[in-house]
């Protein structure tokens, strides 16, 4: 009988994989130890498999459960029904999810219905508004209800899991995965470029390039639209900026940017791009408008400040260090503080000098230690 804990890493979308990806290696360089079982639900197919290749991961196991126009309930249905026959199989040890996504929440729920073990990788971050982010703030407070142990990325996040009757023992703190990532990434770029259309190349030359993602459910329909004049007023504005707006596959996000933003002049509307080209584009930007979660953690890396346009976010680390500000989703706040950041030199070198408080680039070998250290193998 084998002694090696078996450990199977369930995940389904793009930034899942980014930030478990560094854990996945991590267990990897122990094969005495861990049997590791990758299993991907492909809740995004197209972009998880982007990110999967960058990475240079071959799942074990693919559900392949998305399908075109699914809803909440039907992909949360969907997806335990198709796992939990594989965890009645392969009886994993411990089940490692990471984040917030529908994913986590029903990997979870299947691993505690079949009594596997859950380690949760980045818990602990709250909003504290149950429905935004929409319905990301529950499926993480539902995995920690669920989780037996907490990888939490910061102070604040373990404060948090305290707060709701995590016992301490069960929580460590490891700095985000998201830094373990892009620090790798930005080495490889560096050693073999990774290949860009020379057209981007070429429109973003000699400008200071803006970088925007926006994808985020509880913005769709007027609140986007806003976003979308904003980037439109900034560039009418900025006569030496341009906009890059690798625009989200959701038609929620594809309907109001491509109509707003489509013809204006150097806004350039691109796929989603893979992991590598895309923080080679972090990186040459001047800044980042974005709702998204990860890049809030991964800019300030690189030196680029972030404004954030949501209402509220789970990481305030960034606001309270100074390297990222909360501007909501008005088209006046957003035109305001972005027009601010192109215009004031001091304020910008206040905001890009600010040290990362989201990690270090060894959170998964904290995990994977803990994971040792915890569990006699």
């Amino acid at each position: 009988m084998s002694n090696k804990l078996h450990v199977m890493v369930i995940f389904g979308t793009r930034p899942e994989t980014i930030k478990l990806a560094p854990v996945i290696s991590e267990l990897q360089k122990y094969p005495d130890k861990f049997r590791t079982t990758v299993c991907v639900t492909a809740q995004h197919r197209d972009m998880l498999d982007q990110a999967l290749a960058v990475f240079g991961i071959t799942p074990d196991i693919d559900l392949g459960i998305m399908q075109p126009g699914q809803t909440l309930p039907e992909l949360t249905a969907r997806t335990v029904t198709a796992l939990d026959p594989v965890l009645a199989e392969m009886k994993p040890d411990w089940a490692l999810v990471q984040g917030d996504t529908t994913t986590v929440m029903v990997a979870g729920l299947a691993s505690f219905y079949r009594g596997v073990r859950v380690g949760h990788v980045e818990a602990g971050l709250r909003t504290d508004n149950k429905l935004s982010p929409f319905p990301e703030e529950i499926n993480r407070r539902l995995a920690s209800v669920i989780a037996d142990l907490h990888f939490a990325p910061t102070e604040r996040s373990r404060r948090a899991l305290l707060a709701e009757g995590i016992a301490e023992s069960d929580i460590f703190v490891t700095g985000n995965t998201a830094i373990d990532a892009l620090l790798r990434i930005r080495e490889e770029n560096k050693l073999n470029p990774p290949e860009i259309p020379a057209q981007l190349k070429a429109a973003i030359a000699g400008k200071r390039t803006v970088l925007v993602t926006g994808h985020r459910r509880e913005s769709f329909g007027r609140a986007f639209e806003d976003i979308c004049h904003a980037i439109s007023d900034l560039v009418d504005a900025h006569r030496d900026i341009c906009v890059v707006y690798p625009v989200h596959l959701n038609p929620n996000v594809q309907e109001p940017v491509n109509r707003i933003l489509g013809n204006v002049e150097r806004v350039h509307l691109i796929e989603p791009m893979a992991y590598a080209p895309f923080v080679w584009l972090m990186d040459k930007s001047y800044l980042i408008l974005t709702d998204s979660g990860g890049i809030q953690e991964e800019a300030p890396s690189l030196g680029k400040p972030v404004l954030v346009m949501r209402e509220v976010t789970e990481r305030p680390e960034g606001i309270e260090a100074g390297c990222v500000k909360l501007v909501g989703v008005e088209r006046k706040s957003i035109f305001k503080n972005a027009s601010q950041l192109l215009a004031d030199e001091n304020i910008y070198r206040q905001m890009a000098q600010v040290k990362n408080p989201y990690g270090d680039g060894r959170a998964a070998e904290r995990i994977v230690k803990a994971l040792m250290e915890l569990i006699s193998i």
